[in-house]
This record gives C-alpha cells, sequence and structure tokens, in this order.
C-alpha cells in the first residue's frame, strides 16, 4: 500500500476564511460595497473549491504499475494539488440561468429580482473577431465582479480559469492586472462552451483563480541549449528514482506551499 496522503485544509465550514498576514508580509485584500458585505459569497483560497471529482478519487488504482509499485491516480499527484491550491477563487455572487439555444449565440439570462446588481452581462462578438474563426458562432459574455482586490506594492494579479477543471461549462479569458496601483474591480470575459439547453449557475460557483505574482521575480531570461554529460547523469539519475522508488517527489524533491 502506498504511503502517500493529501490534506485539503478545509477545516470548520464555520470557521472564519480571513487569514491575515503577518506583520511586513504581503497581503491580498478583497473589498466590496458595504450593502454587500456578508450577503454574497466570498472569495477564499483556491483549495477549497478542489472539484468533487478530484476530492473523491481514491489516490491508488488498485493495480501494480510496471515496477511493482502501487498504480496511482491523479490524487496522487502532488503537482496537480498543488495548482488546485495556488492563490485564491472568486465565486458567483447569484444563482444565474442560462437558456443557450442552437446558434450559442443568442443566449437569454435571468436571475432573482434581489439581486442588487446584474451579475453578467454581454461583450460584442466582434470584440473577439467574430464571425472570424475560432469565435464564428461564439456570444462572449463578462461576469460582473463585487470585489475589488488590494495587493502589496510590486504585485500584480493573473486572473485566469480554475487549473484542471475540463469540466467547467464555461471558458474565462485570462489576464494579468497590476492591482498595487489599480483601483476598481475587474470583470471577467468569458464564452459558454457548454453547448445548447437550460443550465443554473448557483451562488458559489467558482468564476476565476486569482494567483498574486511578484513582478521583480518574473523570468524574463531564457537560454536554449543541449545538455552535457553532469546534467544527463543527473537527469536520469532523478528519473530512474521517479519510476523506481516509491513517494520520490513527496519525500526528497516537493516544496511545501
Amino acid at each position: 500500500m502506498s504511503d502517500f496522503s493529501i490534506n485539503f485544509g478545509f477545516g470548520d465550514a464555520s470557521t472564519p476564511q480571513t487569514s491575515p498576514a503577518p506583520p511586513n508580509e504581503p497581503q491580498i485584500e478583497f473589498l466590496c460595497d458595504p450593502a454587500l458585505a456578508g450577503t454574497i459569497p466570498e472569495p477564499e483560497r483556491a483549495i477549497r473549491f478542489a472539484p468533487e471529482w478530484f476530492r473523491k478519487l481514491k489516490p491508488e488504482m488498485g493495480v501494480l504499475d510496471a515496477e511493482g509499485l502501487p498504480g496511482l491516480t491523479a490524487k496522487a499527484c502532488l503537482p496537480m494539488t498543488d495548482a488546485f491550491s495556488l492563490g485564491f477563487v472568486i465565486p458567483l455572487p447569484y444563482d444565474v440561468q442560462l437558456q443557450v439555444p442552437a446558434d450559442e449565440v443568442n443566449i437569454e439570462m435571468g436571475w432573482g429580482e434581489h439581486c442588487a446588481f446584474a451579475p453578467i452581462e454581454s461583450h460584442m462578438p466582434q470584440q473577439l473577431g467574430a464571425p472570424q474563426p475560432p469565435f464564428a458562432q461564439v456570444m462572449p459574455l463578462k461576469f460582473i465582479n463585487p470585489w475589488r482586490i488590494k495587493v502589496s506594492d510590486g504585485y500584480s494579479l493573473l486572473f485566469q480559469p480554475l487549473v484542471n477543471r475540463p469540466e467547467m461549462p464555461f471558458y474565462c479569458f485570462s489576464g494579468l492586472v497590476d492591482c498595487d496601483r489599480f483601483d476598481t474591480t475587474i470583470n471577467f470575459p468569458f464564452i459558454w462552451t457548454a453547448g445548447p439547453g437550460e443550465f443554473m449557475l448557483p451562488a458559489g460557483s467558482p468564476m476565476v483563480q486569482v494567483i498574486p505574482i511578484r513582478r521583480d521575480a518574473m523570468i524574463k531570461g531564457h537560454e536554449v541549449r543541449a545538455s552535457n554529460e553532469a546534467e544527463l547523469a543527473q537527469q536520469m539519475a532523478a528519473s530512474k528514482r521517479k519510476y523506481t522508488e516509491e513517494s520520490t517527489y513527496r519525500k526528497d524533491w516537493r516544496v511545501k506551499k
């Protein structure tokens, strides 16, 4: 049996999700209109939105691999877990109903009268170059985000689709925003990908993943070359350990985030 284990760190649902940073350390703040405070789902650490299919997946397949070690599933892939854990997720503020016709263009949307604002608006298809491929039959939409985000000086925020979530019914476009200088909210353009039909997106559903990036840590220089003998030997030794030893990545190579 594998010695692999994983803790998602969800904790008690009643536990406040605010986690202030220690003094002098970078912090991210999500700010909303005072009238909305406590009435809409709040942004949380991304790991709390790990999908049900991943959370229910067992780490072992119940068979041995070619080396005689336990055959592992994606649940045992720590790089995948680390990706699920990266940054924060902003959830949908209200329930939204969508009627998507066969042409997937004339989409109708609706939400409750109690909603303080329209949670989705539309863009012009021409903004994506429609009707030229790949957006010949597309109606670009955008999630209206009620949260202004403040970060420490020197940080930008990458807004992107949730990682490892191929089952999501929409695709949000990515954007990198210098939120240490940008003092208002940011909306999230997306296209519908689930095809025609009637759909309900519940309040609290994840919209985007938000990853803080320190600008002075971004690597811009690069080199492309052939490996030398020492590097090839190092690679071969690591490859052998990867496939013949159990949990080598977790024990010796992974850095706890």
